[in-house]
């Protein structure tokens, strides 16, 4: 039976991802939240934002990008399995590492651009 409202088999990837880094269920508080943004009348009247709590590490994730509650569980969770690798392990995430090979190319960019306007 699906939990989240998602494929099995990314609810299977999700759950054994828990398991390698020792997560469980009982050590997340989960707060349901109205969303904000556009949406209408479907936004104003159901609290489809989840918010997750990992009570041992401390991190808090919010999750807002689906239209329904459980797939906003489901992402929250994935989020928050990133952020608790991130801190165990000191991998970087690739959302992370893209965000920062763009910063270094506009910094670039930049040098370049003030070079050519001193000459």
């Amino acid at each position: 039976m699906a939990k989240f409202g998602v494929r099995p088999e990314k609810e299977i990837g999700l759950f054994s991802r828990m398991k390698e880094l020792g997560i469980h269920e009982e050590d997340i508080q989960e707060t349901f939240i109205r969303s904000g943004g556009s949406g209408g009348q479907n936004v104003n009247k159901t609290s489809t934002c989840v918010q997750i709590k990992h009570v041992p590490t401390g991190i808090i994730v919010k999750s807002q990008k689906g239209r329904t509650q459980g797939l906003n569980r489901f992402l929250a969770r994935r989020i928050l399995l990133s952020r608790i690798e991130e801190s165990l392990l000191g991998n970087k995430s690739s959302k992370v590492q893209k965000m920062e090979k763009t910063r270094k190319q506009k910094k670039r960019r930049k040098r370049r651009t003030n070079k050519k306007l001193e000459i």
